[in-house]
């Protein structure tokens, strides 16, 4: 994983944790991963060397250069042309960052200390590097999302390589299948699972934050790339064209500026159980991100049974609504202005959401479900390990792999 700990909220390295917390109740676990905190910058705060986070031994490695914005800049305006090359993609790993060499020796080195290994988040160098080393014993888990990073050409046959992949949606892997033809990769749609706390209370909350009256929630980072501006243009104009008083609560870090709006609370990052709280007291969760692999906040809601108001630009918030009959989606304001009069109007309709997102949840997202699905994956792998079959088929035949392990054989020399 690019970054781990418990104060690590982002949203592909919290799922991370999570699972691995759950894997290690029938697994021997250790993560691998960088010194970042920061993903913007990926500058070393953490120590390297071994520790323990939650009773799990985390190895971290230092990143060799903090991410320099103007490079970076400069080599993604290349890599996401149609006209751009491999090295132009290989580069622009290594400017996104966290760029550390060091992770993959030790993965090269160290390989044989692990039976398998669990690749989070296709679009990083460790990822890339690590799985075309260890690809006869790794899974990958993409959290893919809607963008151009899974055009660059250096991704269409490293969706080839793994054992098994762990998709979060069934249009994640419908896109990764797509831009790939990698069907003959086994998987299966897994995500993440939540766990609501034993007693949750919404009044502890509502007094601590002084939030009076009716309000629907946001709960992640407040970031222009989570669709926040359009939000608050969104929230703001339906509050000036009628007559409703709800209010908007914030739950989560920010790294944009909220709006000067008595209607818009900023509750901050919150404690788990505090969170809940204020899901608890919502009417509904709004979710404005068009880029999501999956939600993991909108399944929160779910089992919290709150109906959910969701960005119909992103397929996999769409899909997820239309699957479960627990949420409303708009793609533009008018769409988003009559759903939320809807939610906000209309008990019965949020009370029949909200029970069915409940539902919905205790069928897919249980945590029994998630490490039975993982659990599964893990037997075949060994099954077919036991058998002699270490490679996977669909990788026996390749015609690519020399060009390929030359092309990452001159890379990696040349990248430390």
């Amino acid at each position: 994983m690019q970054r781990y700990g418990d104060a690590i909220n982002g949203g592909a390295e919290y799922h991370c944790r999570l699972i691995a917390e759950h894997l290690v109740r029938q697994h021997q676990v250790e993560v691998i991963t960088s010194c970042a905190r920061d993903y913007i910058t990926w500058a070393n705060e953490l120590p390297s060397g071994l520790e323990f986070v939650n009773g799990i031994p985390v190895r971290r490695f230092k990143v060799k250069r903090p991410r320099d914005p103007e490079r970076f800049g400069r080599i993604s305006q290349r890599a996401f042309q149609s006209s751009h090359d491999e090295r132009d993609a290989l580069q622009w790993l290594v400017e996104q960052g966290p760029y550390s060499p060091a992770l993959v020796r030790y993965l090269r080195r160290h390989r044989d200390r692990y039976d398998y290994f669990v690749f989070f988040s296709y679009r990083y160098y460790h990822s890339f590097h690590g799985m075309a080393l260890l690809a006869d014993r790794s899974l990958l888990v993409p959290t893919a999302e809607k963008d151009r990073v899974l055009d660059l050409s250096i991704f269409r046959s490293f969706f080839k390589l793994p054992r098994a992949i762990v998709y979060n949606s069934v249009e994640e892997r419908e896109m990764i299948w797509s831009a790939t033809d990698n069907r003959d990769v086994p998987g299966d749609v897994v995500g993440v699972g939540t766990e609501m706390p034993e007693t949750v209370e919404p009044a502890h909350f509502l007094q601590r934050h002084r939030v009076g009256g009716r309000y629907a929630v946001f709960v992640g980072r407040v970031d222009q790339n989570k669709g926040c501006s359009q939000l608050f243009l969104f929230f703001r104009r339906y509050l000036s064209e009628t007559d409703s008083k709800l209010r908007l609560v914030l739950v989560g870090g920010k790294t944009m500026d909220i709006p000067d709006d008595p209607s818009i609370y900023y509750a901050g990052f919150l404690p788990e159980r505090e969170k809940w709280g204020a899901l608890a007291g919502a009417e509904l969760l709004i979710m404005p991100s068009e880029l999501e692999s999956l939600s993991m906040v909108t399944l929160e809601a779910w089992a919290a049974g709150k109906p959910v108001l969701a960005n119909g630009e992103c397929d996999v918030l769409r899909g997820q609504c239309v699957r479960s009959n627990a949420g409303l989606y708009y793609t533009n304001y008018y769409e988003f202005r009559e759903a939320l009069a809807m939610l906000e109007g209309d008990a019965t309709l949020r009370s029949n959401l909200g029970g069915k997102g409940r539902r919905f949840f205790h069928d897919n997202y249980r945590w029994e479900v998630i490490e039975g699905k993982y659990n599964r994956l893990l037997d075949r792998l060994q099954r077919d390990d036991r058998e002699g079959e270490g490679i996977a088929p669909h990788r026996r035949s390749s015609s690519t792999e020399g060009g390929w392990s030359g092309l990452l054989s001159r890379w990696l020399g040349r990248s430390g």
